[in-house]
């Protein structure tokens, strides 16, 4: 088994079940492997910016991880404008990109580039395997960081010798981890804070934009009367019939300063607290109100979705939110 076939059969093996490809020449055994997976499916490309694009789009609405076949360092940059929106939307996304055979790179090839430091550029973990050997391994550990909650863009640099030679081995992927849970001293703590009276707004995203942490957000601020934000940019929402919407902050600073006039507390969960897009002579880059607490309950890549959930129902399992007493069954269900 060569490089390539390992690498690919490995990243199969893994949960992943299409490369979005733009490949040239140093590619060419990558595309041979890719052809004989056939829990595999290529889709290919005419522009690398597409492929990122679709990477990125279909690892948000899958909700699994996407890979990308790029022609080496040019190519890669080509599509980093997509990769960049998949960074910030946490989207697991494994890029494979070809290079040049370790020995033609040293007499410094027209498109010999440092393909490592783009891909450190997206904060993921970056692997080059140096030999056949090493393929299957590096795959393994690229597509284990990519999974890890919430989110990463993760490299898998592959010389072409490394893709021809034999002497490769399929890596053992790691199974998936679930999200870091919540303390629930944190979440109680929470509960207090929306206990207190005090005008609070509760900004949501990721996880928590899909069907159950929308429920629950909608439960407690039918219970508390907490204004719930969703965070300016998501990696998805969901939407339909019976599903509550919440507004979007604004993109404007004076939008969202406005949205969170009067507030004395600002919760996030799965999102981070809300910042300027773009930086104004004469408008703060933290969109917190000067004398608003923020407080974190869920950090992003931790399990949103859950903490709120337990949010809603905390006066049964932490005796914290009093409130929920006075709700009636169906009122509580219909938020």
């Amino acid at each position: 088994m060569n490089g390539a076939e390992a690498l690919m059969r490995t990243l199969a093996d893994g949960g992943v079940e299409v490369v979005f490809t733009n490949p040239g020449t140093t590619e060419l055994h990558l595309v041979g492997a890719l052809d004989s997976v056939p829990q595999l499916r290529g889709v290919l490309a005419l522009f690398e910016g597409v492929v990122t694009g679709a990477a990125d789009g279909y690892a948000r609405i899958a909700g699994k991880p996407a890979a990308t076949l790029l022609h080496l360092g040019p190519g890669f940059a080509y599509g980093l404008t997509n990769l960049h929106n998949s960074r910030r939307a946490n989207s697991p996304v494994v890029n494979i990109v070809g290079d040049h055979p370790t020995y033609h790179n040293a007499v410094d090839p027209p498109l010999a580039s440092d393909i490592a430091a783009l891909g450190g550029w997206l904060r993921g973990p970056v692997r080059r395997p140096e030999n056949p050997a090493g393929a299957g391994t590096d795959a393994a550990a690229a597509l284990a960081g990519a999974v890890e909650s919430p989110g990463q863009i993760a490299t898998v640099i592959m010389p072409a010798d490394v893709s021809w030679s034999d002497g490769a081995a399929v890596g053992v992927p790691a199974a998936p981890q679930p999200a870091p849970a919540v303390d629930p001293d944190i979440i109680n703590q929470v509960a207090q804070i929306i206990r207190s009276g005090d005008t609070a707004a509760l900004v949501i995203g990721g996880p928590a934009l899909r069907e159950a942490g929308l429920c629950a957000a909608s439960r407690i601020a039918a219970a508390t009367g907490v204004r719930v934000l969703q965070e300016l940019y998501s990696n998805r929402v969901e939407h339909g019939a019976g599903l509550p919407t919440f507004p979007r902050l604004g993109f404007y600073p004076d939008q969202a300063l406005e949205q969170l006039a009067g507030v004395h507390h600002v919760i996030t969960a799965g999102a981070k607290a809300p910042v300027a897009f773009f930086a104004y002579s004469d408008k703060p880059s933290c969109l917190v109100p000067p004398d608003a607490t923020t407080h974190v309950l869920a950090e992003v890549g931790q399990d949103a979705e859950a903490a709120l959930t337990q949010l809603g129902v905390c006066r049964s399992r932490c005796q914290g939110l009093r409130w929920l007493e006075g709700l009636g069954v169906s009122e509580i269900e219909n938020g």
